[in-house]
């Protein structure tokens, strides 16, 4: 029974501090979360699919959060929902299938890339500047959406930060707004759908999810607060440390 106990109290620990993280920096709950599965005995396909449906509380909690501020633009949320959703549906299906080590590799390169390059582009985000807004770049900016959207079916970690950096750069959207729609959309609607296909396809750790969840939901509205609280500054500094840490994970785990 203190067995049961303890292991509960630690998956709910790792789950408070991963999501709170991503919830403040858009991204990366599965930096901590995952491995930590994986390192407590699970099986990859299970601890992925464990972690995709524990990953939509975080999407919940800071919804909760978000959603009192009143910054969410329906249309816009309606289109990164469209573009993205398939690619979730196509990359969650095909992940069971093929190693991935060698995409982990690449997209850890490319993600700590990102955070390079954020740190070195001190203007960024800080400021909302409108920017491509007509219909080539629209279609330019679902086509990237898409892609992501199967990234993060895929591959385990980091995916959401791919979308907070996209809407910054292509939309012209500053962090903060950014981050409030990379949690509602990829926590909540993402997530959920690449849970939902994971979970018809391999088995889920049950019993872990209430501690798992739980610390997701405090995390999210935490980290949530957060961001809204300290502003733009605080969360591209966030960002940066998350996904250069998320990048070197990858890295690692592409080359074990």
């Amino acid at each position: 029974m203190l067995d049961v106990i303890f292991e509960q109290v630690m998956l709910f620990s790792i789950s408070i501090v991963a999501n709170g993280l991503s919830a403040l920096a858009g991204g990366g709950a599965g930096l901590l979360q995952l491995p930590a599965l994986l390192f407590l005995g699970l099986v990859f396909s299970t601890a992925l699919a464990t972690h995709k449906i524990a990953s939509v509380a975080l999407g919940v909690g800071a919804t909760l959060r978000h959603m009192k501020e009143k910054r969410i633009n329906m249309r816009f949320a309606a289109f990164v929902l469209l573009s993205g959703l398939p690619g979730v549906v196509v990359g969650a299906m095909v992940i069971l299938t093929i190693p991935d080590a060698i995409a982990k590799t690449v997209l850890g390169v490319f993600t700590t890339g990102l955070g390079v390059y954020s740190w070195l582009s001190p203007d960024l985000g800080m400021v909302r500047r409108d920017r491509h807004l007509s219909r080539k770049g629209w279609l330019i900016g679902a086509i990237g959406l898409f892609s992501i959207g199967f990234l993060n079916g895929s591959i385990t970690s980091g995916t959401g930060l791919f979308v907070t950096l996209w809407l910054v750069l292509w939309f012209g959207l500053d962090y903060q707004r950014a981050v409030t729609y990379t949690l509602i959309l990829v926590g909540l609607f993402w997530n959920g759908l690449g849970a939902l296909t994971l979970a018809f396809q391999t088995t889920v750790k049950w019993e872990w999810l209430p501690a798992l969840i739980l610390g997701a939901l405090a995390g999210g509205y935490l980290g949530a607060h957060l961001s809204i609280a300290k502003g733009n500054k605080l969360v591209k500094r966030a960002f940066e440390l998350v996904t250069v840490a998320v990048g070197c994970s990858l890295i690692v785990h592409g080359l074990l």
